[in-house]
């Protein structure tokens, strides 16, 4: 991503006050891949999905048969006797309750897979796309004008035991209206209770922040060993809200990422 160098950030304490610098790895300046971004996201769904698969009997439960020719219809199995179905066809597809022509099977290979080098090339994508105001405002998210990206504050994050902490650390680095947002994008949908993206905090070690911050919709909390392509692109659409610690910002420049 030249088109926005990230050679130092200002780290900010919990109270939102600049004290200080840090170098930001070179994994901040990669250039921004939607495809590879996109094509690692839909193959770390991929491994989620459950097969499916149907009844070898379903659509076959009637007595059906054909009635040959001579008699001026499609020969379809259909249901003999004289009753109220009789001549009724059945067990074909395209028939009323009749079988899938080709029903889905549970044998179906549905995990996609994907080049570790691509993979590796995303996610150092999608963690250089947090470090642009301008892909992060596009996503939609909310953050004080006068905040430059990446978002990196001192450890004391990590820290954080209660929400009213929390609440005031977010606020105070000028997030709060993001998790405002995802509040006001709660609907219903499909009969599930659905809401928007909010910010996501990575730390080196989760001491107590996950326990702190998990009441608030839309937020949430990564060690930065656990990082992947769908936690920094939700939807396959990078530039996710960031705000990064400073033991995890060293770790990913100790991992080369």
């Amino acid at each position: 991503m030249s088109d926005h160098p990230a050679r130092a950030a200002q780290v900010l304490d919990i109270e939102g006050k600049p004290t200080g610098e840090i170098s930001l790895p070179t994994v901040f300046e990669t250039r921004l891949r939607l495809d590879i971004i996109q094509k690692a996201s839909i193959a770390q769904q991929s491994h989620r999905f459950q097969p499916q698969g149907r009844n070898l009997m379903a659509g076959k439960r009637t007595t059906a048969e054909g009635f040959g020719v001579g008699r001026g219809i499609s020969r379809v199995p259909r249901i003999g006797g004289h009753g109220p179905l009789s001549g009724t066809a059945a067990f074909a597809p395209g028939t009323v309750g009749g079988r899938m022509a080709f029903p889905p099977v549970t044998a179906k290979k549905i995990a996609k897979q994907i080049n570790r080098k691509e993979r590796r090339l995303a996610l150092r994508s999608a963690i250089a796309a947090t470090a642009s105001d301008e892909i992060v405002r596009q996503r939609g998210h909310k953050f004080d004008q006068e905040r430059r990206l990446p978002l990196v504050v001192n450890d004391e994050v990590e820290k954080l035991s209660k929400s009213s902490q929390a609440k005031h650390f977010l606020s105070a680095v000028g997030v709060w209206d993001d998790v405002l947002r995802v509040r006001k994008s709660k609907r219903i949908k499909s009969g599930r209770r659905v809401h928007a993206v909010g910010p996501l905090i990575v730390v080196g070690d989760d001491k107590t922040a996950r326990k702190a911050l998990r009441n608030f919709e839309g937020v949430s909390v990564i060690r930065a060993d656990e990082l992947s392509v769908e936690m920094l692109a939700p939807g396959t659409h990078p530039g996710r809200l960031t705000i990064w610690s400073e033991s995890a910002v060293k770790k990913i420049a100790e991992k080369g990422e």
